[in-house]
């Protein structure tokens, strides 16, 4: 495929025209710029949008960052962790990783798990388990699995997908006789040192330092984000953003995403854009703990106290009616910018009591976020808040160019599918007979006992069947392979593990209002819209249902 991934932000055009042209009619609309939904959403009911920043906002260039991540990790496994010198030489494939895998640390594979928890493909570093290993010990196992932690780990953002690959490489190395490794390790221990590692990538500032210095070299720009964020505000929406990333940080990086600004000519202009900023949250705890809040200094990044020098909750929590009265941030008319066009006040900490009070929201359901992160940004925020949810899904655009180039495939799969189904259910049903023929318990049965022509004529029929199921099955896993490998050379689409949805489809399908390939795909949609959800169906309404009455084509 061809795809550029995670791929350049989308521009207005003739072609993609922004939802106030009369040509933006969304069945005519590329299905790399459409917004999905899973749950109907009323978008005029929603008094505030906000948008998580890494890999939502803004997304970073796989070929450089991810290189970056691995490299720096690595670094940090041989200054900090004891691994050898060697490591450093370790070359790093960007591609080959793939979101929604699932690490079983304990065993040092790399699992793609089903909807049902079913392991369609595991490989143990980079070698693919045989089927008989793979069922023993997952599918067939005495005991069922989970897949969660502290025995799994999930790939469920994107910056996993460096430690994921370092992972492999480390359980590759350990199985080679562990040269020079630190004695004794295990493969949960080779886990706990690469997110060691990273943790302390992340705490030292070492990657976000090269990022800063060379944004451009990490991050793709993005014009549209100034729409975007304009149009909402225009329909009268609060608009905030809420992220894991400190002040230093959020400023590189929203200087170049908004106003193209690095270096010394970086200014706060970038905060006239939103109306609360809440940086260092610590999602998914923000949804849940209560953590202080503090007001950041845009110009000296010092950090104030929200509380005026009383205790920050003056009497026991439990005391309070509500939780929220116990938050010390300042009320929505208090943080509103004092004019038009003014910077919004940016805070650090803190939880979704303070921010709901900020926004001046009385209900988690007049709130839709807009993150990448399945668990971090979207299901918390969703089962504890009911906050409306929107997943950022890079990978989509390249799995609908991949649908689009093998449009034909799903289609011949379900007909060779239920060609095999049909000819099983002869076979089975013939040899039922002749099993009944073999023990003498059918005598007279359709003529087949006592008969053996009537016996050698069954068998020559189960035979053929045979034959062809065996052909049958061979066109259908033939297919089946060429369109996974089309996606991904091993781990296939992202959304799917053969013809069910992948785990990471379900999440989505269960946590995510929309899902859509990149932030900016909001330009073309009003910020009004009401997104609905297709009618859910069961197998028994689609055998039933006529014929899909399909859209008109587009002029």
């Amino acid at each position: 495929m061809s795809a550029v991934f995670p791929p350049p932000p989308p521009l207005a055009s003739e072609a993609n025209p922004l939802w106030t042209d009369d040509a933006a009619e969304e069945p005519c609309m590329p299905p790399s710029r459409r917004i999905f939904c899973n749950r109907s959403l009323n978008m005029a009911a929603v008094r505030a949008v906000g948008f998580d920043m890494d890999y939502t906002l803004a997304q970073y260039k796989p070929e450089t960052f991810e290189v970056l991540a691995h490299d720096e990790t690595v670094k940090k496994l041989v200054s900090a962790f004891g691994y050898p010198k060697s490591l450093l030489d370790l070359e790093f494939d960007w591609r080959y990783m793939s979101r929604g895998l699932v690490i079983d640390k304990q065993r040092g594979n790399m699992l793609k798990v089903d909807r049902h928890k079913y392991v369609k493909l595991a490989y143990h570093g980079f070698s693919e388990l045989p089927r008989a290993a793979r069922l023993a010990t997952y599918n067939d196992a005495p005991q069922r699995h989970g897949y969660d932690e502290p025995a799994y780990a999930l790939i469920d953002t994107l910056f996993s997908l460096a430690e994921a690959h370092l992972f492999m490489q480390l359980v590759e190395l350990l199985d080679a006789g562990g040269s020079g490794l630190p004695l004794g390790k295990q493969y949960a221990d080779l886990y706990r040192d690469v997110r060691g590692a990273v943790d302390l990538c992340h705490r030292d500032g070492s990657i976000k330092r090269e990022v800063a210095a060379d944004p451009a070299r990490y991050i793709h720009a993005d014009p549209s984000l100034g729409p975007v964020l304009g149009a909402l505000r225009a329909s009268g929406k609060r608009v905030f953003l809420a992220t894991n990333s400190l002040w230093d940080y959020t400023h590189v990086v929203m200087n170049y995403l908004v106003e193209g600004r690095v270096g010394a000519a970086r200014s706060t202009s970038w905060l006239s854009r939103f109306d609360v900023v809440v940086t260092g949250c610590g999602k998914p705890r923000f949804f849940a703990e209560r953590k202080d809040l503090f007001e950041v200094h845009p110009p000296s990044g010092m950090l104030w106290n929200t509380e005026g020098g009383s205790p920050m909750v003056p009497i026991g929590e439990d005391d309070l009616p509500s939780a929220a009265l116990g938050s010390t941030a300042p009320s929505a008319r208090d943080v509103a910018p004092p004019r038009p066009g003014g910077e919004a006040r940016v805070f650090q900490g803190g939880s979704f009591h303070d921010l709901h009070k900020m926004l001046g929201v009385a209900a988690g359901s007049e709130v839709l976020y807009v993150g990448d992160h399945i668990y971090g940004d979207v299901l918390r925020s969703k089962k504890a808040l009911g906050w409306r949810t929107m997943l950022v899904i890079p990978e989509l655009e390249s799995e609908l160019q991949g649908l689009a180039e093998r449009g034909g495939d799903m289609a011949e799969l379900r007909r060779l599918r239920r060609m095999r189904d049909a000819v099983d259910d002869r076979l089975q049903r013939l040899q039922w007979r002749a099993a009944r023929h073999a023990g003498g318990t059918a005598e007279g049965h359709d003529g087949v006992a006592g008969d053996q022509a009537a016996a050698a004529e069954v068998q020559a029929a189960m035979d053929k069947l045979q034959q062809e199921r065996d052909r049958l099955r061979g066109l259908h896993q033939s297919l089946l392979q060429r369109h996974h490998e089309h996606f991904h050379p091993v781990w296939g689409q992202v959304l799917k593990t053969g013809y069910q949805n992948s785990r990471y489809a379900h999440q989505i399908e269960r946590f995510a209002c929309l899902y859509t390939s990149h932030v900016a795909n909001l330009m073309f949609y009003s910020p009004d819209k009401s997104y609905k959800a297709r009618p859910d169906t069961m197998c028994h309404e689609d055998e039933l249902a006529p014929a899909s009455e399909l859209p008109p084509p587009c002029p």
